[in-house]
């Protein structure tokens, strides 16, 4: 068990790794506070050909850059200028393969999170959405290309077997733009 190694990032199906990271526990450690949680959502990001990837056409930007890196980097975005979206680059460098965290089941540090959420008790918004969730472990875009075989945010593989049976696939969220790439079923979620 213990932190994931670069080998489960750099492998070169996406869609695999995005159901594999169902289970594994994302940490944080953002000014010296431990938090994490237990992923519960992921959308897979096929790269330059995938429609709805920020790198489809082999887009380069000084925000997707960190796409080409080697998997097991963060990529961090805003999106509406509001929520900071995590993202797990995969594949090998030059290969911009993502995977967005969309969802986690609160475990370590929770009182940080709540505060950090501005919630007094746990429900379903506290960290049961991309934005909410970043929020919730304190991820920002400042966190954008750091290795996630680091020391301030790593995933964790606890143990967790997700069975198949547990698992609802489907079509990714908001990204209507990408025509037929849009009705792909590479959104994954752990039925707990």
């Amino acid at each position: 068990m213990g932190k994931l190694s670069r080998g489960f990032y750099i492998r070169d199906d996406v869609v695999q790794i995005s159901r594999d990271l169902l289970g594994k526990e994302l940490f944080t450690c953002i000014n010296g506070v431990l938090t994490s949680g237990v992923i519960t959502e992921t959308e897979a990001y096929a790269g330059t050909d995938d429609k709805a990837s920020h790198a489809f056409g082999s887009r380069r930007t000084n925000r997707t850059k960190v796409m080409y890196a080697e998997g097991g980097t963060a990529y961090v975005y805003l999106c509406y200028g509001i929520h900071h979206l995590f993202n797990v680059v995969c594949n090998q460098k030059g290969i911009p393969h993502a995977v967005l965290i969309r969802a986690i089941q609160p475990n370590a540090g929770l009182q940080t999170i709540l505060k950090r959420r501005n919630k007094k008790s746990v429900d379903k918004t506290l960290s049961g959405g991309p934005g909410t969730m970043s929020q919730a472990l304190g991820i920002k875009t400042v966190h954008s290309g750091l290795d996630l075989c680091g020391k301030k945010i790593w995933i964790e593989d606890a143990g967790v077997k997700v069975q198949d049976t547990d698992i609802i696939s489907g079509p990714r969220i908001g990204v209507e733009y990408a025509g037929e790439d849009a009705l792909l079923p590479y959104r994954f979620r752990w039925k707990t």
